[in-house]
């Protein structure tokens, strides 16, 4: 059987070719299955001629639109590796990954071309293909390159082992790191998907992540692709999300915790209701519970809102639903437990180890820890990487080697399992703060900072070297929110609990630096420097 993950989109094609496959609220423009696999044939083509074939790195700096579908499959097709950036991680951190990966073929639009350019990078890129007007970069235009050859693409022969892409991580804790995604990898997706929240090839999707909107063409699904910036979900409108979901009655739906949150606030302001919706994922950081109670209250009664846990390098791991979260465990967030991620997703298997920053390499028993222990999360099977592109040291870090050629990621968070099975996530190791009593962790902490009326969030930060910090908590205030009386309230509402007992540091931020992508992420060590400079 060819792994090839292009093979699902020439299955959908060949079973519903008349079906939309793709839909964009910006332009109106629509793709059948037929359509999108016939186009991305006409590409592939168009790359065999130039060069561009099996193993060949080839960075796509496309916005999400049909291009970026049509690229994206037939680029899978010739069996080259796509190097795929966020481009909300900034422009020198983009042009670090870039030059990190040395991609063989640069495929982007105008700007990204004359970037590449100007600032004379990536000299090992010898393939140029514009996706609109050339101007003095030379290299071949896209609209060029569309075969005149209608027939169908021999796609490439592909084994689960073999690479298929190049996805960056956030960057939110460290470089961002280039995970190494294999056939097999999409495949285990795809299945893992279908099976653990029952999506079936009827469904209409719309996601506001370019990279899942991948998956829906091999799912079968109608893909929505709604008009916002993708790498800016905190600013979205609330109308360009709620409009579609109501005019193509979309029965899934995928945005990040900022964004469900703003479109949550406007939805209940307005009374809106979206009876067509059958699930709501949300990942990328915790998702509070007042915001699943505000999203909930437009979805039709027992639809959940799923908030898998996982990462670049392993998705998902875990999963849980918003009535758990809701009645049972947001409760205990609240008390200092840390955030329950729910239970293991698909054939993955999950364990918690002893907390260390060296690296570990070899898998053994012994580094288990007794059961509900605390201690660091790592993950194996099908959906988990093997390795970082071009990143022997991080691999190395993050990877342990264990039976039969298998490997172990390790997710570089910190939690534990209770008695039920659950996952309880405590937040990143290294936001760990080590005190000469103790060692907090930054999650449960937080999560009792966090009820506090005036803080719109918290973060746990140690100023100091481990072993000796100093423990302070980071304060963001809600709008319109007073300080008067605030250092006191929370170094008693601090006291009131064993976990946050010993934190009587409290530093007001006038706004919490945070990733793009998400609007979650709290870049802590930003906020480690800046409170060491207030406090001395």
């Amino acid at each position: 059987m060819n792994a090839n993950i292009a093979s699902h989109l020439r299955l959908m094609a060949e079973r519903f070719p008349q079906k939309d496959a793709i839909i964009l609220c910006a332009s109106g423009r629509k793709l059948t299955f037929q359509e999108l696999d016939q186009e991305s044939d006409r590409y592939a083509h168009g790359f065999d001629a130039i060069g561009i074939r099996r193993d060949t790195s080839v960075a796509l700096l496309v916005p999400p639109g049909s291009e970026f579908f049509t690229l994206a499959f037939a680029l899978f097709k010739v069996g080259a590796v796509m190097v795929l950036i966020d481009p909300g991680m900034g422009l020198k951190n983009m042009l670090r990954c870039l030059g990190e990966i040395k991609p063989q073929a640069f495929i982007g639009v105008p700007a990204a071309l004359a970037l590449k350019t100007l600032t004379r990078t990536l000299p090992t890129a010898k393939i140029k293909v514009t996706v609109g007007p050339r101007i003095f970069w030379g290299g071949h235009r896209l609209k060029k390159l569309r075969s005149r050859n209608s027939e169908r693409y021999e796609m490439a022969a592909a084994r689960a082992n073999d690479p298929a892409a190049v996805l960056f991580t956030t960057g939110s804790t460290g470089l961002a790191k280039g995970a190494l995604y294999r056939h097999g990898m999409f495949d285990a997706q795809v299945r893992t998907l279908q099976k653990q929240y029952g999506i079936g090839s009827d469904e209409i999707d719309l996601p506001t992540f370019p990279l899942f909107a991948l998956f829906d063409p091999a799912l079968g699904m109608t893909a929505i692709i709604p008009d916002m910036d993708p790498r800016k979900p905190a600013l979205v409108r609330p109308e360009n999300i709620i409009g579609p979901v109501q005019k193509y009655k979309v029965t899934h739906m995928f945005g990040s915790p900022a964004l469900l949150a703003r479109v949550a606030k406007y939805g209940e302001a307005k009374g809106v209701k979206l009876p067509s919706l059958r699930r709501v994922i949300s990942a990328g950081a915790p998702v509070p519970s007042p915001v699943l109670a505000s999203f909930a209250s437009m979805l039709s009664p027992g639809v959940e809102i799923h908030t898998p846990y996982g990462a670049t390098e392993a998705l998902p791991v875990a999963t849980i639903g918003s009535t758990e979260i809701i009645e049972h465990t947001g409760a205990e967030t609240q008390k200092g437990a840390g955030t329950c991620v729910g239970r293991p997703a698909g054939e993955i298997d999950i364990r918690i180890i002893g907390i260390s920053d060296d690296a570990i390499e070899t898998w053994s028993p012994e580094l288990v820890v007794a059961p509900g222990a605390v201690g660091e999360i790592v993950v194996r099977g099908p959906v988990v990487t093997r390795e970082y592109f071009a990143r022997e040291e991080a691999t190395k870090m993050a990877k342990i080697a264990g039976e039969g050629g298998q490997v172990w990621h390790r997710m570089g968070d910190v939690g534990r399992f209770d008695e039920s099975g659950r996952l309880w996530f405590f937040g990143r190791k290294a936001h760990r703060v080590v005190t000469e009593t103790g060692t907090l962790f930054s999650d449960p902490c937080e999560g009792i900072m966090n009820t506090h009326p005036k803080v719109f969030r918290s973060a746990l930060v140690g100023v100091g070297l481990p072993g000796k910090q100093r423990a302070v908590m980071c304060i963001e205030l809600r709008p319109g929110g007073r300080r008067e009386q605030l250092d006191g309230e929370l170094r008693q509402l601090a006291r009131s609990n064993p976990v946050t007992s010993q934190i009587d540091t409290f530093l007001v931020h006038p706004k919490f630096p945070v990733d793009i992508r998400h609007n979650a992420k709290i870049f802590r060590e930003k906020l480690a420097i800046w409170a060491a400079q207030r406090l001395s």
